[in-house]
């Protein structure tokens, strides 16, 4: 059974040779952003959301994987848990590319958007308001990353059932609310929900990563409640968000602009960095070449960084997180994340 609503695709089962489809030509195939249900042994179902960005392809590779190895073991797909599945940019995929020009990021435009409104805003409202009206046991939205980065798990609210869900794909979990209008916020509204960084895209093992957490939560009776023991968690708090302004030019080393970038910032991904780390070297009267944005939506560029004989220093002890090398991607979203550790806010930690 098929439904229409704007833009988006409802199925009532799978739609015929879904499974045997890769991302490329979800666009031929479906045609749409599409929310499959599924049936399961119990409900409510679990709800997995793939190709927010049409360049990320873990997750559908994850679950498509998981559903064609069912089907070929049970000879239907059996599943402990009924499932909802929505395949998001499906436009964007078919170019490999995270989202398409004249498109917004289809991980900005969910409910708590601060962007202005769109058709793709009233699809994700949609999506939510169905699952409302069905129910949902848990919610994960599964991504890979552009920069050097582990594996790991973000969420929204400091809950110990989110926290555990989190910590079913790494110990490493990163707790933000900014940016607004992202999937798993949206959805934390209605269930625990985590979103999932698998690494840079085609890396076999992040795929086998998301398969098994996938799998792990369709198998779960419940989410537990009781407080998880700080030794088995690392938390992280996201303190800013990182861009560089678009009238601002930026190379990386050896080449030359406003904003010069070390070849290989990547590596500073989940590292503490100490005060007075240089960061990149800037021309001489460029201006402000680093937007700073924190929680609140304020710049506390200055709060973090200082220039100091034509370099750009740390003033305090940060962990970033996603810096990328990735030119589109620096300039479609941002150059990375400001993170400090976390562990004293575990909810009653153990």
């Amino acid at each position: 059974m098929i439904r229409l609503f704007t833009m988006l695709q409802e199925y009532d089962g799978l739609p015929e040779g879904l499974l045997e489809t890769n991302s490329r030509h979800l666009a031929d195939r479906l045609g749409a952003p599409s929310l499959i249900h599924l049936a399961g042994a119990r409900e409510p179902a679990l709800f997995v959301s793939v190709l927010m960005h049409g360049n990320e392809t873990v997750g559908w590779d994850a679950i498509r994987g998981l559903l064609l190895e069912r089907r070929a073991r049970f000879g239907d797909l059996r599943l402990p848990r009924a499932l909802s599945l929505f395949i998001g940019n499906v436009t964007a995929a078919a170019s490999g590319v995270r989202r398409l020009p004249g498109q917004p990021d289809y991980n900005r435009v969910w409910p708590g958007s601060q962007l202005a409104p769109t058709i793709e805003h009233r699809l994700m409202r949609r999506v939510v308001e169905i699952l409302s009206e069905r129910r949902v046991f848990a919610s994960l939205d599964l991504h890979n990353n552009t920069g050097l980065n582990p594996h790991y798990a973000c969420v929204n609210r400091l809950d110990n059932r989110f926290l555990h869900l989190a910590t079913l794909f790494s110990r490493t979990v990163v707790y933000f609310i900014r940016p607004a209008g992202v999937q798993s916020m949206a959805m934390a509204e209605l269930c625990p929900s985590v979103t999932v960084e698998c690494g840079k895209v085609g890396e076999q093992q992040g795929i086998e990563h998301a398969w098994r957490l996938i799998d792990a939560a369709l198998h779960l009776t419940d989410i537990p409640e009781h407080p998880l023991p700080a030794r088995d968690i690392d938390l992280f708090h996201t303190v800013a968000q990182v861009k560089i302004p678009e009238d601002v030019s930026f190379a990386f080393a050896p080449a030359d602009g406003d904003l010069v970038l070390d070849p290989e910032l990547e590596r500073m991904n989940f590292r503490e960095l100490a005060r007075g780390t240089a960061f990149a070297r800037v021309r001489t009267g460029s201006g402000a070449v680093l937007a700073v944005i924190d929680e609140l939506g304020l710049d506390v560029g200055s709060r973090y960084f200082g220039l100091e004989g034509g370099e750009l220093r740390l003033r305090q002890r940060v962990m970033p997180s996603m810096l990328t090398r990735d030119e589109t991607v620096i300039r479609q979203d941002c150059l990375g994340y400001l993170m400090e550790r976390y562990g004293e806010h575990l909810p009653g930690s153990a």
